[in-house]
């Protein structure tokens, strides 16, 4: 059986992180909403009353849809045994998911500080602000949260020997940064060599390799969650 992933067809956005353990982890799934466009996508959502989901990312399994980002990943984690067993590394790989959630929130409210309706450009005075408190401090509190998670227990992985939901979201986090402020990225990255080097490592996986060299793998761009604005980076 193939999943019905629905996410928006042209950007990676939140979906990006369930495409990835998708195909690392050779789950069967069409992209629905690149094959039928964004109309499908509307009008699938409609058809879930009962189980509704707020927004994509979603899937559709049986009449009813599994939402919400870290949600998907639980599930699809716990359903086809894709990394780490055993309670303590399930609950501790969802509250790392969680985490780089937030910071994900955080990346996007950094273009869009006052109102998601408004356009940039329409709010960029309070965006420099923000950019300002976002690079300085919250991106390397969270990336010394991570280092911190890694190099406790001397790990390659950050739960057990082998790489997880959580490990290819962090990877993918990490690549969001590297686009939207790659001159601060440069200069913290000597500052966090357990995170880089997961981020080599995941970018390495054989699992990954047909789809980080194919067109299923969508660009960043100025649509997206990541978006890379000079005026907002700095060293």
């Amino acid at each position: 059986m193939a999943y019905d992933f629905w996410y928006w067809p042209i950007i990676p956005g939140r979906g990006e992180f369930v495409r990835l353990t998708l195909e690392a982890c050779g789950i069967a799934y069409r992209d629905r909403a690149r094959e039928e466009g964004a109309d499908a996508l509307m009008a699938d959502m409609a058809g879930h009353a009962a189980a509704p989901a707020f927004a994509p990312p979603y899937l559709a399994i049986d009449g009813t849809t599994i939402s919400q980002t870290a949600n998907i990943l639980f599930y699809l984690s716990e359903r086809h045994e894709c990394g780490p067993s055993g309670m303590k590394s399930r609950y501790w790989l969802a509250q790392l998911q969680l985490t780089i959630m937030d910071l994900v929130a955080e990346a996007h409210d950094v273009h869009h500080p006052v109102d998601v309706d408004l356009h940039y450009e329409d709010q960029k005075p309070e965006s420099l602000r923000r950019a300002q408190g976002f690079r300085e401090q919250r991106i390397p509190k969270y990336l010394g949260y991570f280092e911190r998670a890694l190099t406790t227990d001397q790990r390659q992985w950050l739960a057990g020997t082998r790489w997880s939901h959580a490990d290819l979201s962090l990877f993918h986090l990490v690549a969001g940064l590297r686009y939207a402020f790659p001159l601060r990225m440069a200069t913290l990255a000597a500052g966090f060599p357990a995170v880089m080097a997961l981020h080599d490592r995941v970018a390495n996986l054989p699992e990954l390799q047909d789809y980080l060299a194919s067109d299923r793998r969508l660009p960043f761009s100025e649509e997206d969650i990541f978006r890379h604005y000079p005026e907002l980076d700095a060293p």
